[in-house]
Parts: C-alpha cells; sequence; structure tokens
C-alpha cells in the first residue's frame, strides 16, 4: 500500500506540475455550469434538483478524462522513463494502481470544486439531498471506470493522440450501449437476452440509476468490476509490452 501511495503522490504532483491540471478543472467546473443552467434550463424548471448537472456527466467525461489518462503510460514510454520505473521495488500492479489512484483524486477533485453549484440549488428551494449525494457517488464511480479504460488505452501505445482517441471511442461504446437506438437495432437481429446484456454493460444505464438516489449493490458492482477488469488489462498490456 505504501508503494502505491508514493506512486499516486508522485503522478499528482506531475499533474500540477504543467498548467494542464489547472486548464481540465477550469473547463471541468465551466462546463457542467454551462449544461446546468443554460443547456439544461435549471432556473426554468422550476425544480429544485440537480437533474440537468448531472445527466451530462458521464458525456463530459466522455472527452475529458481521456485527456488525462492519455498521458499516464504513453508519456511513460515516449520519454523512455517506463524503463526506470519498472526497475523501482515495486510490482507492476502496484504502479497501475497508483497512477490511477492519482487520476482518480485528480477527478474527485474535479468534483468538489462543483459544490457551489450543490449549495446554489439549496439556496434556492428545497432539494433531496440524498439524491443529490448518491448521484456525486455515481459520478465519481463513472469517472473511475472511465479512467481505468484510458489508463489501459494508454498502455497500448506512446502516441497520445492515439491514446486519447482509442479511450474515447471504448468510453463511448460503454455510454451508448444502453440507449434505445441501439437496442432497438440490436433487438431486430438478435436475441432479447443477448439485447438485455448489451443494455446492462451500458454505464449510462447503472449512472441513471444511481442518480435516482439509489445505491443499489448491482450498480455499485458493476462500476466495481468494470474499473477492476480495465486495471488488470493495463497490469496484463504492461508485462507483455516488457516481454516484448
Amino acid at each position: 500500500m505504501g508503494n502505491i501511495l508514493t506512486i499516486a503522490k508522485r503522478e499528482l504532483k506531475a499533474y500540477f506540475g504543467t498548467p494542464i491540471a489547472y486548464v481540465f478543472l477550469a473547463i471541468f467546473v465551466a462546463l457542467t455550469g454551462v449544461f446546468t443552467f443554460f443547456i439544461g434550463d435549471f432556473l426554468g424548471r422550476g425544480v429544485a434538483d440537480l437533474q440537468p448537472f448531472f445527466q451530462y456527466h458521464p458525456w463530459l467525461y466522455l472527452m475529458l478524462v481521456p485527456a488525462i489518462s492519455m498521458r499516464l503510460w504513453a508519456e511513460e514510454r515516449k520519454s523512455g522513463t517506463i524503463e526506470l520505473l519498472m526497475t523501482l521495488p515495486v510490482t507492476t500492479t502496484e504502479v497501475v494502481i497508483g497512477k490511477w489512484l492519482a487520476g482518480w483524486v485528480f477527478l474527485g477533485l474535479a468534483l468538489v470544486l462543483t459544490f457551489p453549484i450543490w449549495i446554489t440549488v439549496n439556496v434556492l428551494g428545497d432539494p433531496d439531498n440524498g439524491v443529490i449525494a448518491a448521484s456525486y457517488v455515481g459520478s465519481f464511480m463513472v469517472a473511475g471506470a472511465f479512467l481505468a479504460i484510458g489508463a489501459c488505452m494508454s498502455a497500448l501505445t506512446r502516441n497520445q493522440v492515439i491514446a486519447f482517441v482509442l479511450a474515447a471511442v471504448v468510453c463511448f461504446l460503454f455510454v451508448m450501449g444502453g440507449s434505445g437506438m441501439v437496442l432497438d437495432a440490436a433487438a431486430g437481429v438478435l436475441p432479447d437476452v443477448v439485447v438485455q446484456a448489451i443494455g446492462n454493460m451500458s454505464a449510462m444505464v447503472h449512472f441513471d440509476n444511481i442518480a435516482r438516489g439509489t445505491l443499489d449493490v448491482s450498480d455499485l458492482t458493476y462500476f466495481v468490476s468494470l474499473t477492476v477488469f480495465w486495471l488488470f488489462a493495463n497490469v496484463l498490456t504492461i508485462e507483455l509490452k516488457k516481454a516484448d
């Protein structure tokens, strides 16, 4: 655990060692405000909730999380520091988890910076804060899962642009999997059980369940399993690259 925390601290310092971190935080907070108050018509709805705020989070993560994850391994490969990193007395699993944990903490900080919106809705009305708290948990889980996907994609290449595109595409598939358009198309050619399985694989479906205020074990298990799977794939990718 000590090695994981050391690596996580190293990565966090690297984030804030460049303007990228501050630009990301500013863009994330600005976009959540735009989607909430303008596109989501928060004031015009006349309802004291943050549904317009959370419904766009997976779509924001679709583009912003790959921008954060693309450098995790691609930069190490490009600069040649991955060889030095792998010679340290740490396991590949510890490095993978440490890098992912740093990114997840950073994304958690981005969410914390949106708390003024939560305060605003409480000033303007009487919202169900339990639902809002559950939605924050769900958003944080989505961010962690997408970050694990992005980290794995970053491990596949030394080109950050390619890592970004790969991560965005894979995350997009997990977002769109439960959409009516995809399920209707699949229903025309696939058995019902397969269509249901495709729907259950959608991150959007499970996030929507949590955003309704229900922290169901199945939804939380989905995000934990998705994150663990892609972290394992990340470890396997690094190990295979070492063997080349």
